[in-house]
């Protein structure tokens, strides 16, 4: 699979994250709404009748969600361009396979994204290896991939990018430079020094990286809600995802990886 297609394509998609995931009243969501319950602003097309105001109708949650183009994948491949609304029998087995087919999708982009790295070139055969296994996993039966041990299969992946990152960061110097698992919420950290950080799964969470020198980073899992990227530096930082970006907190002169955008919310 190309990157582009780990994309989300709404256009393509069934509206499923707006029907399959739950929202609840808060910061992110306007409303309550179980899982299965298409959302109000759902339009009989799949769209979202405001998708150009999601922010300021406090709908922010969805500007963050990114299914890797796990709703496309489901909708024209799995389903083969069968809607929950024209076979409502496999409405329920289609939405639980949402965030199954997400994290599958979410492994193969990082698996494509190490193949890119010069450093990884050693890895690149197991690389390749394990994308084409788990690409294999997405072409199964609903129920067979219903029925998998995606915890497992993520394990297994994860000691890749575990190697990819060690590769990546070779040279990295301090203490500071492993803040794996971090709790760095609200941390005062501009314009410091994490060039090759082990930001692995940190949590940064409204943190002040104003100016900072993420490059090269390991960022995988990172939390970066509401923290301020403003003038940081994340060229080469590797395993960062849009939706981490989106959550985030930047203007135009952060500088990002080529592979991603700038946010809408950004100025």
């Amino acid at each position: 699979m190309s990157r582009e297609e780990l994309r989300a394509d709404c256009g393509r998609c069934f509206g499923l994250c707006c029907v399959a995931l739950t929202f609840s009243v808060s910061a992110d969501f306007a409303i309550n709404k179980d899982a299965g319950e298409p959302c109000r602003n759902l339009d009989d097309d799949y769209r979202c009748g405001i998708h150009t105001e999601l922010r300021p109708s406090g709908f922010a949650g969805c500007t963050v969600y990114d299914c890797f183009g796990a709703g496309q994948k489901i909708s024209l491949k799995t389903y083969g361009g069968r809607s929950w609304r024209d076979e409502p029998s496999t409405a329920k087995q289609m939405f639980d396979l949402l965030p199954v087919m997400r994290q599958l999708h979410e492994l193969l982009w990082y698996l494509a994204e190490a193949q890119t790295l010069p450093p990884a070139k050693p890895l690149q055969q197991e690389l390749a290896a394990a994308e084409a296994g788990i690409e294999e996993l997405t072409r199964l039966q609903p129920d067979e991939i219903l029925g998998l041990d995606v915890a497992a299969h993520r394990q297994q992946v994860n000691q890749l990018l575990l190697k990819t990152s060690e590769l990546m960061r070779a040279g990295a110097r301090g203490k500071r430079k492993d803040r794996r698992g971090a709790d760095l919420f609200g941390a005062k950290l501009r314009g410091a020094d994490l060039n090759k950080a082990n930001l692995r799964g940190a949590y940064l969470i409204a943190a002040d990286l104003r100016d900072a020198d993420l490059r090269g980073a390991d960022l995988i899992g990172a939390d970066l809600r509401d923290a301020d990227l403003s003038g940081a530096d994340l060229t080469g930082a590797f395993f960062l995802t849009q939706s981490q970006l989106n959550a985030a907190k930047g203007t135009t002169a952060t500088k990002l990886p080529a592979s991603l955008t700038q946010p809408a919310h950004w100025h």
